[in-house]
């Protein structure tokens, strides 16, 4: 029932009476990004990912970035890094990565993001437009904060051993959020196996020049925490934005970095 009351002419007055608001813009639709294998498939029953992108978001989840163009590229390369092992993906956006190790082989996929329901399903659509229902099963789709508890994330793992963890945890574009980088090494510390080889892969572009030091205070942290930090790949595109301000060379460029525990 409407909550209404009368004025003093007899008129109702009610709720969306009193506290009008102007009309909104609608919501920009959302728009699909397609990323075409780059390896030979011939062979393969896969041989492009259509990725499904909020229309705008607040957190950037609107972009199929150039970082996780590359990353997927260079996850389709390499599979014994997560065949047969359990994926977290954090802060994952359109999910790219994490849906190519899906396909290729590993054994559970745990893509993330902000609990931002917006965000959250459309994760979960890309699972289900690009995976087969058989291999659904072994992907699941959370909302997460990073640097909190990791137990809900290990909670859907299958039970190998005393240990429920992850093999590989990939990150795309992510070390620009500068005052978040304590919480997302907190959480791979939490969630990445401590019994077996593991691994932490970080693909990223500076994409602000004048704050590149500030995303590599990233690494610098990793390293104080114990862990041993190595560039693995720098690749080229075109930038994201042309006329933004800074050296096209540097915001053209996607580093890929690999962190293993030091001691491991």
């Amino acid at each position: 029932m409407t909550s209404a009351i009368e004025s003093d002419d007899g008129a109702s007055l009610a709720l969306d009476d009193m506290f009008a608001e102007p009309p909104r813009p609608p919501s920009p639709e959302p728009t699909i990004a397609t990323y075409a294998r780059e390896r030979d498939a011939s062979s393969d029953y896969w041989k492009k990912i259509n990725i499904r992108l909020v229309g705008s978001h607040p957190l950037w989840g609107h972009y199929l970035w150039n970082a996780s163009r590359a990353f997927a590229s260079y996850l389709d390369d390499h599979p014994e890094l997560y065949r047969d092992r359990n994926v977290l993906e954090l802060g994952a956006g359109g999910a790219l990565p994490g849906i190519v190790t899906a396909k290729n082989g590993a054994a559970c996929v745990v893509l993330t993001d902000y609990p931002d329901q917006a965000l959250v399903d459309n994760i979960t659509h890309n699972v289900h437009f690009n995976i087969d229902e058989q291999n659904r099963r072994r992907v699941h789709v959370k909302g997460y904060i990073w640097g909190h508890p990791v137990e809900p994330l290990l909670e859907v793992l299958p039970e190998r051993d005393e240990e429920r963890s992850f093999d590989l945890i990939i990150m795309s574009d992510l070390v620009f959020n500068h005052s978040q980088h304590d919480a997302m090494l907190k959480t791979c510390d939490a969630a990445l196996s401590r019994r077996r080889p593991a691994t932490v892969l970080c693909f990223f572009t500076h994409h602000r020049p004048h704050l590149t030091e500030r995303d590599m205070e990233f690494f610098v942290k990793a390293r104080d925490r114990g862990w041993h930090c190595e560039e693995i790949l720098t690749r080229k595109y075109p930038p994201m934005f042309p006329e933004d301000p800074g050296a096209e060379e540097v915001r053209a460029t996607v580093h890929g970095w690999s962190l293993v525990r030091s001691n491991q």
